[in-house]
């Protein structure tokens, strides 16, 4: 199974009791088709007292069998928590995106997406002038106005 149809077949819930364990998710998801397998995501700390992060990851053998579990199982309760089902997102890259330890323009696909060749880097001459003809400084040809607002005729 590819990578695509396994993340299609694989369920997010959210929200699970401390309680809740590999068996119970099989128990609970089993009714809508045959499982692949049950992740619970242990806590960052060992020293932590819980036994998973309170998600986890249920995969189908079919991607349609997801559906069906994201339609029925979310928001229902499941040991008196109400428990978010969705469909698994891929996992970034620890090197990428916002919480990396790499700045953002030396991540690998910034200059590739954000990158701007020079020909755009030209402004292009508007209303007929040459690019000779525009002042540099903005402020240049104003020496006239000492009046704000509208010139009297």
């Amino acid at each position: 199974m590819t990578d695509a149809s396994r993340l299609k077949a694989t369920v997010y819930v959210a929200g699970l009791d401390h309680a809740v364990n590999d068996k119970i998710l099989v128990e609970a998801f089993l009714p809508f088709g045959e499982i692949v397998g049950v992740t619970l995501p242990k806590p960052e700390l060992p020293s932590a007292k819980e036994t998973h992060r309170g998600f986890g990851y249920v995969e189908f053998e079919i991607p349609g069998d997801a559906k069906e579990a994201i339609d029925n199982m979310d928001q229902s309760e499941l040991f008196g928590r109400v428990i978010k089902v969705a469909q698994a997102k891929p996992l970034k890259d620890a090197n990428e995106g916002l919480g990396s330890k790499t700045a953002v323009w030396e991540q690998e696909g910034y200059l590739a997406k954000h990158a701007v060749s020079e020909e755009d880097r030209i402004p292009e001459a508007t209303g007929g002038q040459d690019l000779e003809d525009v002042p540099e400084d903005p402020m240049q040809g104003l020496e006239g106005l000492d009046v704000a607002g509208p010139q009297p005729p």
